[in-house]
């Protein structure tokens, strides 16, 4: 599958003819970057996907519905696991969580009505093994059902070796998330001989782990049929002699946890997986903004990606002193403020900023901002000049760190070299004779900068909701690989 990161032809094919002059101007947001914010390329993938399994004799009309059903984001989720390791349960809570639909071999057989029952039945009722092909046929009747096109489905305990998978597969039937439960077999030969079930609402209790408080729930429980050692030992080997090649299907979807652990951990993580999202061949151009406070490595890091990932690296105080330097208009507008050392209105900011980010090259190859917004305002006034970043990161520094990063910073006024008295001492006693310390980095200074950031972090926090945490206070690449596997992963589902 093609990197997100390097797929970014839709943008750079929109610009491809741009000459000189249109380049040095800003441009309006790229085709791309509609697309993607709206989740058009996945819907466009979904649809291509369905067009190929169903092959339906008229692809237009098909798709209209298709659109209509409104069900992309519809959970569709495998909970797969040998006898005991929990898979009812997990199933059930999905299903309560996601108001989707629980297909599993007790609802196929005692509470739908489907063509094929009564005949599966009959080899229940005999003591054989159901047949592969029948078990298919009854699931894919259930599931074409429109509550399950609808609210989705969560299928217990299939497939249960590599003919079903291959058999529902062919039948159009894709799950988007495979959940694989594991535990030891001694774990697992205890837990059966303590499960009981409800024959009312086929919830499954445990006379040891999961006892339940209704008097009349604990009257009716049964003990389910074959739950002898010898017959649990027996389904065990079975599994295990099907285990790899339904991994080697479905590796892609799926995700194994362990069930032996605490059930509200397992539910926990079962939960993570199920509303991730996976890697898209959408292209995908990087707007990264990195929020924190002074000292926590945010220009560190944002030079370690843009190097990286070929986006552009944009500080937006080294934006503003080269505006100066560069004598262009807004820097004329800009350095009586950076002369005085106050703050430049935001309004300069701004502007400067629009003209920078909608540049060709970060239209193109995408960004990395640090340095703004420093409060919600800026953050609003970002959003109405539709530059909306696609990954947010705060960075987070305890107090006694930042202030042994800032304060102990210095500079050779000759080289402009950067030393610090701890990390970083100079190499001579000559250099660190000459070395000077930035007035912003005397304690007092750091604590006004601080606390204006600390007053305003809160409300940002609230503003990027889906925003990604950083322990800065940690070895920097360290850092980078966590920041780097956030950019890559896919934002999680927002719908459910």
């Amino acid at each position: 599958m093609t990197s997100p990161l390097a797929t970014r032809h839709v943008a750079r094919a929109a610009m491809a003819e741009a000459d000189t002059e249109d380049a040095t101007r800003p441009w309006p947001p790229p085709a791309g970057a509609y697309a993607e914010e709206r989740g058009l390329f996945q819907l466009l993938q979904n649809m291509l996907e369905e067009l190929l399994i169903h092959k339906p004799d008229d692809p237009i009309e098909f798709m209209i519905n298709h659109l209509k059903q409104n069900n992309d984001d519809a959970p569709r989720i495998c909970v797969l696991g040998p006898p005991a390791s929990g898979k009812t349960t997990v199933a059930m809570w999905l299903c309560k969580h996601f108001n989707a639909i629980r297909v599993s071999q007790e609802t196929l057989l005692f509470k739908e009505v489907l063509r094929q029952t009564e005949e599966a039945k009959a080899y229940k009722e005999r003591n054989q093994k159901i047949p592969n092909a029948l078990w298919a046929n009854l699931i894919q009747e259930r599931l074409s059902n429109v509550d399950c096109i609808k609210q989705g489905w969560i299928l217990e305990g299939f497939p249960e070796n590599q003919e079903q998978a291959w058999m529902l597969q062919s039948s159009g039937i894709f799950p988007r998330h495979v959940v694989m439960l594991y535990a030891p077999d001694t774990v697992l030969i205890e837990r059966s001989g303590g499960k009981r079930l409800d024959p009312h609402t086929q919830e499954v209790f445990h006379t040891t782990f999961d006892w339940p408080s209704d008097p009349l729930v604990q009257e009716r429980l049964v003990k389910p049929e074959d739950l002898s050692e010898q017959e649990v030992s027996k389904k065990l080997l079975e599994y295990h002699r099907n285990f790899p090649e339904i991994f080697h299907i479905y590796q892609k979807v799926l995700k194994s946890i362990n069930a032996d652990q605490p059930s509200v951990d397992v539910l926990s993580q079962v939960l993570a997986f199920v509303q991730s999202r996976h890697r898209s061949a959408a292209p995908f151009t990087p707007r990264i903004l990195f929020l924190g406070p002074p000292g926590s490595g945010k220009s560190l890091q944002a030079a370690l990606i843009a190097q990286k990932y070929d986006v552009v690296n944009i500080c937006c105080g080294q934006l503003l002193k080269e505006a100066v330097a560069d004598n262009t208009k807004l820097g004329e507008l800009v350095k009586p403020y950076i002369d005085s050392g106050c703050p430049v209105p935001d309004n300069l900011v701004l502007r400067l900023l629009t003209e920078r980010l909608s540049a060709l090259d970060c239209l193109s190859h995408g960004w990395v901002l640090s340095g703004f917004p420093r409060d919600v305002e800026q953050g609003l006034q970002l959003q109405k000049a539709r530059i909306n970043p696609n990954r947010v990161f705060f960075f987070n520094l305890p107090y006694e760190s930042i202030m042994e990063r800032l304060s102990q910073r210095r500079t050779d006024p000759v080289t402009g070299e950067r030393y610090h008295t701890t990390f970083r001492p100079a190499p001579t006693p000559e250099i660190q004779a000459r070395l000077r310390q930035n007035p912003k980095d005397e304690e007092e200074n750091i604590e006004k900068r601080l606390n204006i950031y600390y007053s305003n972090v809160k409300a940002l926090e609230d503003f990027y909701q889906d925003a990604f945490y950083v322990n800065a206070d940690q070895d920097p690449y360290v850092i980078f690989e966590f920041i780097e596997s956030c950019i890559i992963k896919p934002l999680p589902c927002k719908k459910h």
